[in-house]
């Protein structure tokens, strides 16, 4: 169907929804406005999906989230009772809809004869996969856009692990969404009908308590005086979010004292409206977190995005200021310091592993490996390394130390299967008070790490490109780096080519191939002589497609320039290539 047959589906929908109903009629007469909210489906790819809230098929509403729902609850069906009536747990954050949205999603399922249990109050999507394994569930599904803008949401599915599903089992799951024809007709009961029948169970605070009991197994440190905690200052804003109640009660129970939450960010505010962006990449997001952290000389800065799975950290400086450290100065930070505490009291396996993206720094892998440690990489995605995760209890041949991800995404215990940005806050606090009575700063330790190791440096390009005519740029952007390779970059020869799309690797000096294990992934990685790399990478999730570079020296000057050169090549080259093909299309 073409989108104007989509669009006068929904605009002869005599049940259409008041609200859709008024918001389709505000667009009616804008031809260009329709395309967009109709031109195609909101995609439900491996990671659920996502999108501006809005009417229309490529829109996030209560029908696209029925579609899905319908789905996945057909998907369920095909494993069995036993499935239905271990149900599916749902969560949702702070933002527009978001409560509307986990109850269509709940009354969906409800309605197919699963057994669903509803949150009845937002909570951070680490503890969703918490309950997820807790209630011993078939699934789970969060209602949240992360970090995104305002006027965005989104829907996100995890399996009986507690992780979000790994590419075969998403795939199945597609198919069903994807199989659904009309998502205007799908019919749900009401909540109260649905209560009664025993289907839908609402969640009050029961699950709290034991997240927080699980959260205390976070603390590894043996030498840690209460006078080390009560000598520590810290500064946490939740923005807006999720993380409040989480964060604030698993470091009370911890014996920290000195917790000052930014008053102005504390409450859910779907606006997000004290910040430009509620991520905590964003040094902006740290603008009132920084003012109250000179106010009170706090040591550390903290900051979780809005459904706490993403922690960042501004650590104070010599000079008083403070820096906001990327997601790999932090992953480093916390690696360095667990494993050297697990070190010191005896409980290091000897086969523990280490689990970081493709696009994650390889200081890490150096801290590994200084600890006689595996270092594993999956592909960008939570989702793969809680996958590993699983793997290693069914071989049980390595022991799962430490997953993180450059995008500020850390976990430490495995008692959740996704990011969890709680169990990253409680280890950083708990390292700036070790350290601290060592008369250290965090600042300090970062300079020791690179001092030991080299100094990584890392950085990352994002280009959006929004619409029918962004996504052809950019798969253009792909198919031209796949054609053209470049054999030199920066003055560096580029010695080999990942393409993760076709699974192989290319030594282009030997002219050998070699298949590579990991998952098919429309992503390239081009490494160069001296140890540098970049990536190309789509978003999953959003209009975009996103650049990583990585560099090593031995001093700081040398990394930062470096960097500087191998990001304006590749810049340069991404710039005339969109160039060229926007003549080709003006043609």
């Amino acid at each position: 169907m073409s989108w104007h047959q989509h669009f006068l589906r929904w605009d002869n929908e005599i049940e259409l929804e008041n609200e859709m109903r008024k918001s389709l009629d505000s667009i009616k007469h804008d031809e260009r406005l329709l395309e967009e909210h109709f031109y195609k489906n909101l995609e439900f790819g491996t990671g659920g999906m996502r999108g501006e809230i809005g009417v229309g098929t490529n829109r996030m509403n209560l029908y696209t989230v029925r579609k899905a729902s319908a789905g996945f609850a057909q998907y369920i069906e095909n494993a069995g009772e036993e499935a239905k009536n271990r149900g599916v747990v749902i969560a949702y954050d702070s933002r527009h809809k978001s409560p509307q949205f986990a109850l269509e999603a709940a009354k969906t399922l409800s309605s197919y004869g699963i057994k669903t249990y509803l949150f009845t109050e937002l909570k951070p999507t680490p503890q969703l996969s918490f309950a997820v394994r807790e209630l011993h569930a078939f699934g789970g599904i969060v209602i949240t856009a992360s970090h995104n803008p305002p006027e965005y949401n989104g829907y996100k599915v995890y399996g009986m692990d507690g992780g979000q599903l790994p590419p075969k089992s998403a795939d199945e799951l597609i198919s069903y969404v994807n199989g659904i024809e009309n998502e205007l007709k799908i019919k749900v009961k009401e909540k109260e009908e649905l209560k009664e029948e025993g289907l839908l169970v609402m969640l009050d605070d029961t699950l709290d308590e034991a997240y927080n009991k699980k959260l205390q197994e976070v603390s590894v440190s043996k030498e840690l005086s209460q006078e080390a905690k009560d000598n520590v200052s810290v500064v946490f804003t939740p923005l807006h979010g999720t993380a409040y109640k989480s964060a604030t009660k698993a470091l009370e129970t911890l014996g920290y004292k000195h917790v000052h939450v930014v008053a102005k960010q504390a409450m859910p505010d779907p606006n997000f409206t004290t910040v430009l962006s509620p991520n905590p990449e964003e040094a902006e997001a740290f603008s009132y977190a920084i003012k109250d952290g000179k106010d009170v000389k706090a040591d550390v800065l903290l900051a979780t995005d809005p459904d706490a799975d993403r922690v960042g950290l501004a650590v104070r400086k010599d000079d008083g200021e403070y820096t906001l450290l990327t997601g790999n100065q932090t992953g480093a930070l916390l690696l360095k310091y667990l494993l050297s505490q697990l070190e010191k009291s005896g409980n290091l396996p000897e086969n523990g592993a280490v689990l970081k993206t493709i696009v994650t720094s390889e200081l890490g892998r150096k801290i590994a490996e200084d600890y006689k440690l595996t270092a594993i990489d999956t592909l960008t995605g939570f989702k793969f390394i809680g996958e590993k995760i699983k793997q290693f209890e069914q071989t049980n041949d390595q022991t799962f130390l430490f997953g993180y991800e450059e995008s500020y995404g850390y976990l430490v215990k495995d008692f959740c299967r996704d990011k969890d940005a709680i169990q990253a806050l409680i280890l950083a606090v708990e390292a700036c008070a070790f350290y601290k009575q060592q008369g250290k700063t965090l600042w300090h330790v970062i300079q020791n790490i690179y001092e030991e190791y080299g100094y990584y440096k890392e950085n990352l390009k994002s280009l959006t490109l929004k619409g029918k005519e962004g996504s052809a740029q950019i798969e253009h952007l792909l198919t031209s780096f796949r054609a053209t390779p470049p054999g030199e970059v920066a003055g560096l020869r580029v010695k080999t080519i990942e393409d993760y799309q076709v699974q192989k690797r290319a030594h282009l000096e030997s002219g050998e191939t070699e298949t590579m294990s990991l998952p098919s992934s429309n992503v390239l990685k081009y490494f160069l002589e001296d140890g540098s790399w970049f990536c190309l990478r789509p978003s999953g999730t959003e209009p975009k497609v996103k650049f990583y570079f990585g560099v090593v020296s031995t001093t700081d000057e040398e990394s930062v320039l470096k960097l500087e050169q191998l990001n304006n090549s590749i810049m340069d080259k991404v710039a005339a290539i969109l160039e060229s093909n926007e003549e080709e299309i003006k043609k």
